[in-house]
């Protein structure tokens, strides 16, 4: 073998330290490789972990929300369920109130007709003559009245008794006969006809109870004030006070009937008021005379009226049926209207046909109406 040269040992001692060096740094590259790898593979098997507790999380959560889910879904169904059951409820009560409220309308609507049906019946018109009064007695005022009271001693007062007499319409062909004792008319009333022998024909009549219409008896209680009266007319042909003043000097003149004024009320819109004097007999003078004369500008008169209150007191209503009265119904006119009544009081009279003695009687021919009234001792004793 050949030796090597200085120069080629050298040479080779250089190449084997660089050799040296570049596997050292290449080892140093896969260290690092090595430890970077091991680092990733930690890191790596840390975010493992952490996938696996977010996996479990997540797959808790999912169930928590599926369980929740669950639970909603029965929840709802449940309230859906409780609400259907509350909209019934409500839809069947609504229902029965509906009914209510129809069956208090149609009761409404037939109280308002009834109502009006006795307001009609009992609504009284009638023209109360005129009487002369009588003093009876003066009311001692007490110690503690006042000033009003005092002066409601001044007034005049009166009590009116209105008695409303029961009434029944007789039509033609029937009779109204009032025996004097009533078993004598329960007797007749047994019976479903009667046969009327009228001279050489006869006629079947039917008896019937008697209903009266409804009447009244109430009293009316009027108070005149002797010292107020009433005036219109006085429309406004001045502005309003001076207007006043005309009026209250118009009123004060003892000339013209007047007083002096101790108060007045006056409507400009109307043209009415009231006055009030200071003494009694002025307003008594005035409201003889009907009317006064105002100084205003062309002159005015201006009527005058008594001032008065009234109140309705101790209304008392009643009907029935007579006991001791009979209607007799569905008779002929087989004889004028006078011989007629004189058949049926023969009969009824006899207690062969379960008659007995007869108070009075009143027959209407056809073609006639009659309005038979009934005294006020006799609804007493009769209408119950």
């Amino acid at each position: 073998m050949e030796e090597l040269t200085e120069g080629e040992e050298l040479y080779q001692d250089v190449s084997k330290d660089q050799q040296l060096s570049k596997a050292k740094q290449e080892l140093e590259k896969w260290k690092k490789l090595v430890e970077a790898a091991d680092t990733e593979k930690s890191r790596l098997l840390l975010e493992k972990m952490d996938t696996e507790e977010a996996k479990k999380k997540a797959q808790q959560e999912t169930t928590d929300v599926m369980n929740a889910e669950e639970q909603l879904v029965d929840s709802f169904h449940k309230t859906k369920k409780d609400i259907e059951v509350e909209v019934n409820d409500m839809k069947k009560a609504n229902h029965d109130l509906q009914k209510k409220l129809q069956h208090y309308k149609e009761l409404l609507r037939s109280k308002k007709a009834e109502m009006d049906n006795l307001q009609q019946r009992f609504k009284i018109k009638a023209q109360i003559p005129e009487k002369r009064m009588r003093f009876t007695h003066i009311e001692l005022k007490e110690a503690d009245e006042t000033d009003e009271q005092e002066h409601a001693g001044e007034d005049i007062k009166a009590v009116f008794t209105i008695i409303q007499r029961p009434s029944f319409l007789l039509k033609g062909g029937e009779a109204l006969i009032t025996f004097e004792e009533e078993n004598v008319a329960d007797q007749i009333l047994r019976l479903p006809k009667c046969t009327v022998a009228c001279e050489k024909t006869k006629s079947e009549v039917k008896p019937s109870s008697l209903p009266l219409e409804p009447s009244a008896k109430f009293e009316v209680h009027i108070r005149v004030s002797k010292r107020t009266i009433e005036f219109s007319n006085a429309f406004a042909c001045l502005p309003e006070e001076r207007m006043r003043d005309r009026l209250e000097l118009g009123f004060s003149k003892p000339s013209r009937g007047g007083g002096e004024v101790e108060r007045m009320e006056y409507d400009v819109n109307s043209g009415a008021g009231r006055i009030t004097f200071l003494n009694t007999g002025v307003a008594e003078n005035l409201t003889l005379r009907g009317n006064l004369y105002i100084d205003a500008v062309n002159g005015m008169e201006v009527s005058v009226e008594p001032c008065y209150d009234y109140q309705l007191k101790k209304f008392q209503t009643f009907s029935g049926v007579p006991k001791r009265t009979v209607l007799l119904r569905g008779i002929q006119d087989v004889s004028d209207e006078e011989d007629m009544q004189d058949h049926l009081e023969i009969h009824f009279q006899k207690p062969s046909n379960y008659g007995g003695e007869v108070e009075t009687i009143k027959y209407v021919s056809h073609g006639k109406e009659l309005r038979a009234f009934f005294s006020e001792d006799c609804a007493k004793e009769e209408a119950q």
